[in-house]
């Protein structure tokens, strides 16, 4: 949802780098001037802009971005020198495109200096799916507590995405008895689909999935896990303290916790 979004029918890739949005200047190119080649385009263009072309190296990052073939380098530039770009480009489509840009950064601007506008940005993307008011409260009631778990994290020394995965998937796995992988098959979710596990949970999963992740942060800061293998351990432990509710509560109800159907899909809803 935040790596894409959408000017007029053009689709427009970006990632955030250096604390900041940076965008496909590919796509920027194509969305205000729908050449056939944006890349032919964009040296032309640079060609006829001297102080363009000797500023390129400082104004252009080449990034990892996700496309439909996999991650892939593009060059991105942030708003400010992606003004600059347009400003070579003659094209009726620029002005406009400016002035949606400027919004665009202005709304990160304001979800910055204020977290609720985030939040409420959010809220209407899963009502739009067709999601309940109380499963989406308990949605982003979770985010945040994922959010705090993966900064206790970054401080205490884990910093590459497969590690992150690693220990998520431990609370998960103490958590259900079930790998993420094999959860996401038990709901029929296909391989390799990139959709979050969480947006096809039903209240009482994303109750102990929450309840997992927020124990590990309690026993990462209380026993002061340091490191890959302790917070492993950690992570172990606060998934356990969730399984142990979970058991309980399938006792006293005779029923699963864990379930192969989609929320939406339970709901009659189509996602």
């Amino acid at each position: 949802m935040n790596k894409l979004i959408v000017f007029e029918d053009k689709r427009i890739r970006r990632t955030w780098f250096k604390d900041e949005w940076y965008y496909v200047i590919e796509d920027i190119v194509y969305a205000i001037t729908e050449s056939v080649n944006s890349k032919d385009y964009i040296n032309k263009l640079r060609k006829r802009d001297s102080s363009l072309y000797e500023g390129w190296g400082q104004i252009v990052h080449t990034l990892e971005i996700t496309t439909t073939g996999g991650k892939q380098r593009m060059n991105c530039a942030n708003t400010k020198d992606i003004f600059r770009i347009i400003q070579s480009i003659p094209s009726k489509r620029a002005e406009p495109f400016k002035q949606w840009l400027a919004q665009v950064g202005y709304e990160r601007v304001e979800e910055i200096e204020n977290p609720e506008l985030a939040q409420n940005r959010v809220k209407e993307y899963y009502k739009l799916k067709g999601y309940p008011e109380d499963w989406i409260d308990k949605r982003l009631r979770g985010i945040v507590i994922r959010q705090d778990l993966t900064d206790e994290w970054k401080e205490r020394g884990i910093k590459e995405h497969r590690d992150f995965a690693i220990l998520t998937n431990e609370i998960h796995k103490a958590t259900f008895n079930i790998p993420i992988k094999k959860h996401k098959k038990l709901k029929n979710i296909p391989k390799q689909s990139k959709t979050n596990l969480r947006d096809h949970m039903t209240d009482l999963e994303l109750i102990f999935s929450m309840l997992g992740e927020r124990a590990t942060t309690e026993i990462t800061q209380t026993q002061d896990a340091q490191g890959f293998k302790e917070l492993k351990e950690s992570s172990k432990k606060g998934g356990n303290v969730a399984n142990t509710a979970r058991l309980k509560l399938e006792e006293e109800t005779k029923k699963k916790a864990i379930s192969k159907n989609n929320y939406l899909k339970s709901n009659s809803k189509v996602i």
